[in-house]
């Protein structure tokens, strides 16, 4: 635990990437195998389920520190994180004992066991880890005992190091790691082999696009340029291999139980091909809006009516495997050649069309028109383009429609956690329905520090009630809200949701008498009068 705890300390106090990734190299170089795949799995942003509730440790460390629990919270909530408060507010004196047990030992004999113990056994045992461990470790184990554990470093920056140490590259060690994956030590070692691997049904790793905030016309010539929407959808890889098929969402989930009507269209295309595309609510011969789609998210057991209720489609757009090869390094616009002499006439499987003519002018003004087509705007990808890993910056871009706005004032606000424990950073917004202000959605990013500390002086001396952690500020404070899409819920006291909610600017210009209302939010984007 220590050797871990070590580098975690590292990595999370220096800014510098490079040196976070030589950190990570000399990790992974030096640990037992064990540690390895248990750090990997902690750094790959996996997590444990949940042994113990960070309520409850703040209740025990209070016994264990001789404090009110009123004062263990206050610490709490001016640090902003469970586990890092217990870890402060423990007696150093108890943590003089000599501990030399590994991160594995830690997780599969101490905290894994804990999940099936009687509460009075779990307080028994976690008493004593306390008491074995130094600050940093207990802080460490906290994390992974509430299942919260975080690091500030990306999967890239993690598969850098491990790349290093172990001479496998990137892009295999990526390939290796998707899927379901045990932290095992036999596992580890496969990750560091130089044989040639079962790719079963592993897809492979996502490469992904920017945003473009520049001129099209710095792109260059349009002709080198292949122009497609942006599919408003999920981003899927299918895999058909010996006789099976799975599709792979860009979160690494297996999600083929959730869209079976898409695997027997894929088995009729031949075996040893991956695909890269977007599954799309479609009905009539036209994608739907995504508040379609999310109706049949999250299901495992799909009834045949519901299927037929709720049809979806895959729009296939790029070719990554063809006939058991790894065809990721040859030009995007060979691929999808390949792509098109692959995909003949199938009810549910369609090739994303190249659109714009080549001509800027007409790309600029078809994504105007991306919602009508149920789109999030451009695609653009250079012809040479290779598939890579990751963002693929001067290769692949998104040209993404502008959001949908409304103006709504802010009526509640809730502190931040962690760095943010000390400011009120969650905020609550309203619009108007008769004259009461009634929520409509939560936001939490799209000021900048000066506005974070700006409007946190004013909610202090703003505040009307308090409901426990939350604020209830007076009305006056008027925000421009951008989004992605807003759809009908019966779930939100506006009875509508918004998705991808985050503050486009402050309207200090505008009272707030005049922000939207319900009504016509309902006729703008419903056309409900």
């Amino acid at each position: 635990m220590q050797q871990f705890a070590t580098l975690f300390e590292k990595i999370d106090q220096i800014q510098s990437t490079n040196q976070k990734v030589d950190h990570l190299k000399a990790y992974f170089a030096t640990c037992s195998k064990e540690d390895g795949a248990w750090a990997l799995f902690f750094l790959s942003g996996k997590k444990l389920k949940r042994s113990i509730s960070g309520k409850v440790l703040l209740q025990w460390c209070s016994e264990v520190a001789s404090l009110p629990l009123w004062l263990a919270e206050e610490s709490y909530a001016a640090v902003g994180d469970t586990a890092e408060a217990v870890s402060l507010l423990l007696p150093q004196e108890k943590q003089t004992k000599e501990n030399n047990r590994s991160l594995a030992d830690w997780v599969e004999n101490s905290v894994k066991p804990l999940q099936g113990l009687s509460p009075d056994l779990q307080k028994k045992e976690i008493l004593s880890f306390w008491s074995t461990l130094t600050t940093k470790e207990i802080f460490l184990l906290n994390k992974i005992l509430t299942g919260s554990f975080r690091v500030g470093i990306s999967a890239l920056l993690t598969l850098k190091g491990l790349s290093l140490a172990s001479g496998i590259s990137r892009e295999l060690l990526s390939q290796r790691l998707m899927g379901n994956w045990e932290p095992t030590a036999s596992f580890f070692s496969s990750l560091f082999s130089t044989e040639e691997d079962d790719k079963k049904l592993n897809p492979y790793p996502f490469c992904l696009a920017y945003g473009l905030d520049a001129d099209l016309e710095t792109l260059g010539n349009p002709a080198d340029w292949v122009t497609e929407w942006k599919w408003d959808g999920i981003r899927a890889q299918a895999v058909i291999r010996n006789g099976e098929a799975a599709l792979w969402s860009r979160g690494n989930e297996l999600i083929s139980e959730q869209f079976p009507d898409l695997l027997s269209p894929l088995l009729s295309l031949t075996p040893g091909s991956v695909l890269d595309g977007e599954i799309v609510a479609y009905e009539e011969g036209r994608p739907l809006p995504f508040a379609e789609l999310q109706k049949r998210l999250g299901r495992k057991n799909v009834s045949k009516s519901f299927l037929e209720k709720y049809p979806v489609a895959y729009i296939i757009y790029d070719l990554l495997e063809q006939q058991g090869q790894d065809i990721r390094k040859l030009p995007l616009c060979e691929r999808r050649q390949r792509l098109k002499a692959l995909v003949g006439d199938h009810e549910k499987l369609f090739l994303s069309q190249e659109i714009g003519e080549n001509r800027w002018q007409t790309v600029k003004e078809l994504r105007l028109t991306s919602r009508q087509h149920a789109a999030e705007g451009i695609m653009l990808k250079k012809q040479n383009s290779l598939y890579g890993v990751g963002r693929q910056k001067g290769y692949w871009w998104k040209y993404k429609v502008d959001p949908l706005t409304i103006d709504a004032v802010l009526i509640y606000a809730k502190a931040g956690s962690g760095r943010r424990a000390n400011l009120f950073t969650d905020y609550t917004f309203g619009v108007w329905q008769d004259q009461e202000l009634v929520p409509i959605t939560k936001a939490y990013s799209g000021l900048d520090q000066k506005e974070i500390n700006a409007l946190d002086h004013w909610i202090r001396r703003h505040t009307e009630e308090k409901f426990g952690p939350v604020r209830k500020v007076q009305p006056f404070q008027v925000f421009e809200i951008a989004f992605e899409g807003i759809q009908l819920s019966k779930r939100h006291k506006s009875g509508v949701a918004l998705r991808f909610p985050r503050i486009l600017r402050w309207r200090k210009d505008k009272p707030y008498q005049e922000c939207d209302s319900l009504a016509i939010i309902m006729e703008t984007f419903f056309h409900e009068k």
